[in-house]
């Protein structure tokens, strides 16, 4: 697309959106797994839309263009959607601010709630949507990037063998509205939440009672455990959920874990994102009856 044609449609998108400020990141396929994978932006509407030429130059060079709110705001993005999808949101009072197109016939949609969510209900409210929607769970968080409308989708399998071209990532809507359900469907995941924090509180007040003599294993135990052959997530998770169980707080297991080495995750962020997603993945573990504790 032209500067003329893909200035409107950014415009558009963000303007559905209606956030003040944003987080574009173009990702580097050709470095990915190290800290120069994503360049990050943080810009207003107007730095954004002075910065389509420059964002068109990566995306000509193989980068992907992406985007999400900087900080905490009132969105959920559902990610990997089919046609399908979108009519039964529709139907059923889930209308999307905006709808993308990413590559043919899958698609995202940004929901837009009545109020600016926390991180943990924003993140357990985009997870609902995921799973009633048959989104992409792996891709529901409160922070977690989409495309941006008017740049070409450059993963590999997409390209086009005869032309050589890539797929547009397309602007499908952008009405910007409150989905018609909001109010009764936050006020459920919100009891959902509460529901398994007290559960969580219950479990910790029911194993916080050790014998004598006794205390709880630190995680070099679980280090030198043969049966995790030193694969380091494997032990991350299996300490978090024994800790969790055991009456350990989530900061006294984030820091436990922390005393490895985890610059191979990343930069700092993406280290604490790999810290939260372990501790959450304990909880969940312990909050399903059919597992052993």
């Amino acid at each position: 697309m032209t500067l003329d044609s893909t200035t409107p449609v950014v415009r558009q998108q963000i303007a559905a959106m209606g956030c003040e400020l944003w987080e574009v990141g173009v990702f580097r396929a050709e470095t990915a797994g190290t800290d120069a994978s994503m360049l990050l932006r943080v810009w207003d509407t107007d730095a954004l839309l002075r910065s389509v030429p420059w964002l068109q130059t990566q995306n000509h060079h193989g980068r992907h263009i992406f985007i999400r709110p900087n900080g905490e705001h009132n969105l959920s993005m559902v990610d990997d959607l089919t046609a399908d999808a979108l009519v039964a949101m529709d139907r059923e009072g889930f209308h999307p601010a905006a709808i993308v197109e990413t590559s043919p016939s899958n698609f995202q949609a940004w929901l837009k709630h009545p109020e600016q969510l926390d991180k943990q209900l924003s993140t357990a409210t985009a997870r609902a949507l995921a799973v009633r929607f048959h989104g992409d769970a792996g891709a529901a968080d409160w922070r977690h990037f989409g495309r941006l409308s008017g740049f070409a989708n450059r993963k590999p399998k997409y390209q086009d063998v005869t032309t050589g071209l890539y797929p547009l990532v397309r602007l499908i809507e952008a009405e910007g509205k409150v989905y018609p359900q909001a109010d009764h469907f936050l006020a459920s995941v919100r009891r959902g939440v509460e529901e398994r924090r007290q559960a969580r509180q219950r479990l910790r007040l029911q194993t916080t009672s050790f014998p004598i003599g006794r205390q709880r294993k630190a995680i070099d135990a679980f280090r030198s455990d043969p049966r995790y052959a030193g694969d380091g997530n494997r032990i991350d998770l299996a300490y978090a959920i024994y800790a969790l169980s055991h009456g350990a707080t989530e900061a006294e297991v984030a820091a436990a874990i922390r005393t490895r080495d985890l610059s191979k995750k990343g930069a700092e962020r993406r280290q604490q994102d790999y810290i939260e997603r372990t501790i959450r993945k304990a909880g969940a573990n312990l909050l399903e009856p059919s597992r052993g504790r």
